[in-house]
């Protein structure tokens, strides 16, 4: 505790130990854009305390106008039925690995119990339209007991991304933080495919891993928006008094191609970093943090060393070695030690994960254009975001295994007739770029061919009472129509098993395609 104006300050120490989803950053956090929207009460304490990094403090003899002042979010005394609730909009919208409901220094106040719920809205949806009907809010934590004085963990598995947050606390009382707790999840296709992005920042999905030292301030701070506002908002090492030197390690938010890096020395003035180095490695799967540090694992060369100077800003382009390699992780080396407050790397995202990062109702819509069975596309859903483009065409398959007769219909209504160029205009418009190319070869077919074509085609429906189905890629339209004349003698079910098959050509084709 410390005096401050003559009143004590007590910094909270909580009992309750951290759990495995506190490690990833807090994605509705003030400082990096989150905003308490709107409560329905905040009488003794406003909700935009519940947003503040900073520890809770309890200040003894520090009273409002209205009453005892507190360093989080208090309601007033309910005295009808019903609850107390506040709705936050995320500063960086993504997968939500668990909340914490920090109700610190709240004793004889704190809520009996909280619910969360959560949604996912397009832009900066107005008062009106938050509080309308018309928002599917999803409840990820049920009604649940809380405690005061301490932490409140609640563990989540959602897939989906999410922008929005709202904290229910029954029936009122006071919240001192509330943290949510996940990965980002950007909409990078949405951005033009040779334009730079921030693959290192923490709203693109960066994420610093470990450091071998941050005694003055925490490795965090690195990836942090904008210009650090002090010394203290960097990464900052104790002087080394030992051969070797410092490191740290991240993991940007998308596997890409590495284009510029930034570092910035911003008021590490006596202590800025004399020299640095970057390595750099692609992991596409997930891996235990130890393998990290391991002698097995190969760094690339990134960035040579280079010499740094005092509160300055350095870009580096010209100097970088990395080429047109991938990477996932990277390892900043400086020499010998000292403070940096931001790295920033800028590069490209990979295709597959411009397609991975993105809104469920995105990649419900492209998964569609790939195939048109439902039982397909609920299953393939069951597994976003993917691990690795190699896994979405391995499910793929898998889950191709397993269809059924009914299922590989419904796939085949979704397919314009083969050498029908009006039907491929008109009724299958969302897959119309897909199939133009696979059916190219139909496009300079004489009459005659055209003509037998649709002739076949009317005859192979009326047998088998679907449309002839063919991987069309790279396929005249003369060969497609003797691939007709030939699969026109076959019977049902062996012509309904090599259709399947043409169909899981045409989905691998597409999916190959997006990832």
């Amino acid at each position: 505790m410390h005096n401050d104006y003559n009143q004590t300050v007590l910094v909270h120490e909580p009992k309750v130990a951290p759990v495995a989803f506190t490690e990833y950053p807090d994605l509705a956090a003030a400082k990096v854009g989150g905003v308490a929207l709107v409560a329905n009460d905040e009488f003794f304490a406003g909700k935009e305390n519940l947003l503040r990094s900073e520890t809770p403090v309890f200040i003894t003899d520090k009273y409002t106008d209205r009453g005892k002042w507190m360093d989080g979010w208090e309601t007033r005394r309910s005295r009808q039925p019903g609850y107390d609730w506040c709705i936050i909009q995320l500063g960086i919208p993504g997968r939500i690995h668990g909340f914490d409901v920090y109700n610190a220094w709240f004793r004889g106040n704190y809520p009996e119990h909280c619910s969360i719920e959560v949604c996912e809205l397009d832009g900066n949806p107005d008062m009106d339209t938050l509080l309308s009907s018309s928002v599917r809010w999803v409840e990820l934590v049920p009604k649940s007991r809380l405690v005061g004085d301490d932490h409140n963990y609640f563990g989540i598995d959602s897939s989906q991304r999410w922008t929005h947050v709202r904290l229910n606390i029954y029936p009122d009382g006071g919240v001192a933080r509330f943290r949510v707790h996940g990965t980002a999840m950007p909409d990078f296709a949405s951005q033009p495919e040779d334009q730079l992005i921030e693959l290192s920042g923490i709203a693109n999905g960066g994420r610093v891993l470990m450091c071998n030292d941050s005694f003055f301030s925490p490795k965090e701070n690195l990836i942090l928006p904008g210009r650090a506002a002090n010394m203290g908002e960097g990464w900052e090492t104790r002087r080394r008094r030992d051969p070797g030197h410092d490191w740290v390690i991240m993991r940007l938010g998308a596997a890409g191609q590495i284009r510029a890096i930034e570092i910035d020395t911003a008021h590490f003035k006596g202590n800025f970093v004399d020299a640095c180095s970057i390595e750099g490695c692609l992991l596409p799967e997930e891996v235990p943090l130890d393998f990290l540090t391991s002698r097995s694992l190969a760094w690339a060369p990134v960035l040579p060393t280079v010499k740094l100077q005092a509160d300055s800003i350095h870009r580096f382009e010209a100097e970088l070695q990395s080429g047109d390699q991938h990477f996932t992780h990277l390892r900043l080396n400086i020499y010998p030690d000292g403070g940096i407050s931001r790295l920033r790397i800028f590069g490209v995202p990979s295709r597959f994960e411009r397609f991975n990062n993105r809104s469920l109702p995105a990649v419900r819509a492209d998964l569609e254009r790939c195939c048109g069975s439902s039982e397909w596309l609920e299953q393939m859903l069951n597994f976003y975001p993917f691990a690795s483009s190699q896994q979405v065409l391995l499910i793929s398959e898998q889950i191709a295994d397993q269809l059924n007769e009914e299922d590989w219909l419904e796939a085949f209504q979704h397919h314009p007739q083969i050498g029908d160029l009006d039907s491929l205009r008109q009724k299958f418009a969302s897959t119309a770029d897909l199939a133009a190319g696979e059916q190219s070869g139909s496009v300079g077919a004489s009459e005659q061919t055209l003509s037998e074509l649709a002739d076949y085609n009317a005859r192979y429906r009326e047998k088998f009472g679907f449309i002839f189905i063919v991987c069309a890629t790279g396929k005249t339209a003369d060969e497609m129509l003797t691939l007709l004349k030939q699969r026109i003698d076959n019977d049902a079910e062996t012509e309904l098993r090599i259709a399947a098959g043409e169909q899981r050509k045409i989905t691998r084709l597409r999916l190959e395609k997006l990832v």
